[in-house]
Order: structure tokens, then sequence, then C-alpha cells
């Protein structure tokens, strides 16, 4: 089968569109034929191996997981015997990132827990534009930030994949969103469902004197200082993604901030988790979420989408097409 291989660590250029022998099913997988996959910030991390602190789960000197990928969608190929949850010809969708990767392939062995059932009404690219994002948005929401129906919610960073997710997941808990994007993103929110949409082009959020019950900072953008003075004073602010520097400040700094005040700071990391999943599924099936594709490429232009990835300024998802 074909399949995107990374054998060491590095830019896009380090990704080779290769033959290698297709995969068989333990009794506790099912092997997917892969339809689409997308690209997240954890893609980043396995390509490059920073922050080096990752390495330690990814391999110190060169990628453990030799096949990136980490959200799939697909059809059913085949089962192992103990696979209870799926049958040949089912449409799934998951996230491998805690499974070992390799969704960037023709086909791939998943053990069932990391799939659901493919929400009906989304196509395989809209399907695979879902798992490591949206549940990441719904995780830092419900999870860490504690979200509750009639809060002011504000979501820095809301026209990328986590931040588009986190704007309709949070109207769907019955929060006041606001969203802070560019100017050519307006409009995406709006379309989302925010209440209210700041241009930081032309506008800080920290200028209009408004306080809020939680901040999600996807990939950080701000010191901890202006989150810190547009909350309320038990509010909570949740940093997603973003560089090892960010995240290291709002786990030191956002540790001293939580003990010596009433506001809470904290940095999430997104785990699978196929009840999340379902959960998703189940939104999007409800119309209170739809993913939101920015491009689509090939899987022999897997290098050209990390490119466009890593300029940081994707409207929702890029999705790789197999």
């Amino acid at each position: 089968m074909k399949a995107v291989v990374s054998t060491k660590y590095g830019p896009p250029d380090v990704l080779e569109l290769t033959e290698v022998e297709q995969p068989l099913p333990l009794d506790n997988q099912v092997l997917v034929k892969v339809h689409a996959a997308s690209v997240n910030y954890g893609n980043l991390v396995l390509l490059r191996g920073e922050p080096f602190l990752a390495r330690f789960a990814f391999g110190l000197f060169k990628p453990k997981f030799s096949i990136p990928g980490g959200d799939i969608a697909g059809v059913v190929e085949a089962v192992g015997k103990d696979v209870k949850q799926f049958k040949p010809g089912d449409e799934v969708f998951g996230d491998l990132s805690g499974v070992g990767w390799g969704s960037f392939a023709e086909y791939s062995c998943v053990p069932e827990k990391a799939l659901a059932l493919k929400p009906a009404n989304l196509s395989f690219e809209e399907a695979a534009s879902v798992p490591m994002a949206g549940v990441t948005a719904l995780q830092a929401l419900r999870d860490k930030g504690k979200i509750q129906s009639d809060q002011k919610v504000l979501i820095h960073g809301a026209s990328g994949g986590v931040g588009t997710f986190a704007v309709q997941i949070a109207k769907s808990f019955g929060a006041e969103v606001t969203g802070v994007c560019s100017t050519r993103n307006v409009e995406i929110l709006q379309s989302l469902g925010a209440d209210h949409v700041i241009d930081y082009k032309k506008e800080k959020f920290t200028e209009n004197k408004q306080r809020y019950d939680l901040i999600l900072g996807v990939n950080g953008g701000q010191p901890l200082s202006a989150y810190r003075q547009s909350l309320t004073p038990n509010g909570i602010f949740v940093h997603v993604g973003g560089s090892g520097a960010q995240m290291f400040q709002a786990i030191t700094q956002g540790a001293w901030i939580s003990k010596t005040s009433g506001q809470k700071f904290g940095s999430f990391l997104q785990r699978a988790n196929q009840d999340d999943l379902v959960y998703m599924k189940e939104l999007i099936e409800a119309g209170k979420v739809k993913p939101i594709i920015d491009r689509q490429y090939k899987l022999s232009e897997v290098r050209e989408a990390f490119r466009y990835f890593e300029q940081g300024h994707t409207q929702g998802k890029v999705v790789i097409t197999v």
C-alpha cells in the first residue's frame, strides 16, 4: 500500500510517499481503508520533534511512529476476532494519536476503542477533520474549563481547527461566546454562531473592559497578564497548544496565579476518548456543530499540506484525501 513515512525529525521535506506492507489486524483491531485524514498541531510536534520534551513520547532521536497522521475516516475492511463494536462495511472515524498514529496511508490497523461510527451527515473528508480538534475543544471547555450555561466565554484563536469547534461547542452548552480572529475570518465566526466577534487587527480584546468567566487561549498569542485582566475574579483560563515556552508559562506562572487568587490558569493536552468521539458525532448529527475545511490535499501532496498548515493562518482544518 501507499503510505507517507517519516524516518527522521525535520521540516515537511522529510516526509516520503512510498510503498509499505499492508498491515493485518490483531485480535482487538479493525482494518480501515482510509478515505481521509487531517493535519493538527500534534502532527507538527511528531514531524519536527519539537518541543524537545515530546521526544520522550515520540522517540528521542528519530520518530518512533514512522507513519504519521492522527485523524482518520474510512471504511472497515476486516476485524479481529475480539472486535465487538464494528463489522466490515461500517463507516468510521477516529483518533490514532494515542494508539500509534498511522492514518497517512491507504490502510491502517486501529484498536476499536479509537473509533466511532462516522456522523451520517458528513463526508469522509469532513469527518476526518473532527476527532483531534473537536475533542480537544470539547475537553478543554467541559473538563478543564468547567463551562456552564449563560457564562461569558472568550475563544482567542477562534478561526483555526480547535477554535472553530470551540465556538460551536461553547454555544451548544448555552454560553455567550466571543471569538477573536483576524479580519478575513470575521464572517466565518458569525456563521458559526458567535455572539460577538473581535477583529484583533482593529481592536484588542482587553480594551472592551468585558470580563469573561472562561477564556480558551488556542495556540497562545497573548501574555498571561492580558488574559488575566479579562477574566472575572473566579474565572478560568485554559491554554491549548502553542509553543513549548507558552505552555511552560501557562503551567508555571499559571500555577502561581491559581494558588494566589480566585482565578484558575492551566494548560491542556487532549486525550483520545471514544465516548467523546460519540459525543461529537451526536452534536454533529443534531446540527449543533459543523466542521470547517480550509483546504484539501492529496496524499501525494502531504508536504504542501504541512507547509501551508505551518503558516498558522488556516480557516478551520486542512484535510488529506487518500
